[in-house]
C-alpha cells in the first residue's frame, strides 16, 4: 500500500501567511479543556513537543506542540514531528479531520487518530487552536539515502528474530 502524506510544509507556509492563530470562535472552553485531556493522554507531546520526555512531561503550556528538531530516522527516511500549531491554525476543522485520518510517515501512530472520535479530533483541534502563536515549522522531511544534518533517533529494530525460522 502506498503511504500518503499530508503536505504538511504548504500548510504550514499558508498559516504563517495567513497569520491566523488566533482561537475559533466556536470553540468552547470545555472542547479546549477536552482536547488538552486528549493531547495530554494520548501521547501527543511525547514526539511534538521538544523536551517532554527527557523532563518529564514538565514542559510549560507555552511550548506545547510546537514540533521537534530531532528526527526519527527508519527505512522511509528522516521525519519530523511537526508543529502541530502550524498545522492545526492552516487547515478548517473539516480539513483537520480528514488529515487526522490519513496515512502518514512512521513512526507517527496514524492509526491511533484514525480511530479516534470526530468528537475528540475537534477537541484536539480546539485546543490546539488556543495554544497561541505557534512558532517555526519543524525541519522539513528527508528522504531514504539523504544525509541528515539534524539530530535524530534512529529508528530501526536490531536483533529481530528471523520470521522464517519461527513459523
Amino acid at each position: 500500500m502506498r503511504i500518503r502524506n499530508v503536505a504538511w510544509g504548504g500548510l504550514v507556509t499558508a498559516a504563517l501567511l495567513s497569520g491566523g492563530w488566533a482561537q475559533a470562535a466556536g470553540d468552547s472552553a470545555a472542547a479546549v479543556e477536552r482536547g488538552r485531556y486528549v493531547v495530554s493522554t494520548s501521547g501527543c507531546n511525547d514526539c511534538h513537543t521538544r523536551g517532554y520526555p527527557e523532563s518529564g512531561g514538565k514542559v510549560p503550556l507555552e511550548e506545547w506542540l510546537r514540533g521537534n528538531p530531532v528526527g526519527f530516522s527508519g527505512p522511509w527516511g528522516t521525519t519530523y514531528p511537526a508543529n502541530l500549531r502550524l498545522v492545526a491554525q492552516s487547515l478548517d476543522e473539516a480539513q483537520w479531520l480528514q488529515a487526522a485520518r490519513r496515512e502518514m510517515r512512521p513512526p507517527m501512530p496514524w492509526f491511533s487518530l484514525r480511530d479516534m472520535s470526530d468528537e475528540d479530533l475537534r477537541a484536539v483541534y480546539a485546543f490546539i487552536r488556543s495554544l497561541g502563536e505557534p512558532g517555526e515549522a519543524a525541519p522539513e522531511y528527508v528522504p531514504p539515502g539523504v544525509a541528515v544534518n539534524t539530530p535524530y533517533i534512529d529508528f530501526v529494530p536490531r536483533n529481530l528474530p528471523n520470521r522464517q525460522a519461527a513459523r
